[in-house]
């Protein structure tokens, strides 16, 4: 069982910045896939990006060049930097471990708020 812990959310004015970080509990171990979601309100969640064990990234379009994902494999943690912020950013983040036969997990998200 593997729970994971968001953590870096708030508020932000248009332009700033956050960084937001997400804890695994438990073994993660094998080829895995970190991700990031975005779920703005009254729409589904999307995925934003993702790493996987062996480092491949992945963004979608309307981040690139303004957010990083990263992780720390020691740590059981991965990042998301998130900068020059825009209100369209705004919504909740989760985190997903994506662990192949072991199933995907979810963490409870945390709150992103830009404004304008």
């Amino acid at each position: 069982q593997v729970q994971l812990v968001e953590s870096g959310g708030g508020l932000v004015q248009a332009g700033g910045s956050l960084r937001l970080s997400c804890a695994a509990s438990g073994t993660i171990y094998g080829d895995n896939t970190m991700g990031w979601y975005h779920q703005a309100p009254g729409k589904q969640r999307d995925l934003v990006a993702s790493i996987t064990s062996r480092g491949r990234i992945n963004y979608v379009d309307s981040v690139k060049g303004r957010f990083t994902i990263s992780r720390d494999n020691i740590k059981n943690t991965v990042y998301l930097q998130m900068e020059s912020l825009e209100p369209e950013d705004t919504g909740v983040y989760y985190c997903k471990a994506s662990l192949g036969r072991l199933g995907d997990f979810w963490g409870q998200g945390t709150q992103v708020t830009v404004s304008s």
